[in-house]
């Protein structure tokens, strides 16, 4: 199996317009990449715009590599390696090194987000949540 990090999932939109890091922006999932971070999975999904031109054509990586060709490799490849201008080694994937499609990424986000849930409600009986810059965290 391909097990999380316990961290969120982080989002990648691969549409055709620029956006300001932080924007709230509707998307579809259309994959997912199982990056492996400190023998844990960290979850890359890709997404398209909703507004983008091309999502209409675009509903998952086999759509994707159609009408962008060469994103989904060339992703992969920036992520194995853009550590590695800090002195780290390259990164693994999970899921056999391969990109998986909407269906598997949606269900990592539908897990991702009852676990959040689940966080949000144990709270009381675990401790207290904080926020440390975008990311929530409990404390017990």
């Amino acid at each position: 199996g391909c097990p999380g990090d316990n961290d969120p999932i982080d989002v990648i939109e691969l549409g055709t317009r620029q956006r300001p890091t932080g924007s709230i922006t509707r998307v579809k999932i259309i994959g997912l990449i199982a990056m492996i971070d400190a023998d844990e999975t960290d979850w890359k999904v890709l997404t398209i715009a909703l507004d983008d031109d091309r999502a209409p054509n675009i509903q998952d990586l086999s759509d994707l590599d159609a009408h962008m060709p060469g994103v989904t490799a060339a992703l992969t490849h920036w992520l194995r390696y853009y550590k590695t201008a800090e002195g780290k080694d390259e990164n693994k994937f999970g899921c056999g090194g391969k990109p998986q499609g909407a269906a598997f990424a949606t269900r990592i986000v539908e897990e991702t987000h009852e676990a959040w849930k689940k966080l949000l409600a144990d709270r009381k009986s675990e401790g207290s949540l904080r926020r440390v810059g975008s990311s929530t965290i409990a404390t017990v």
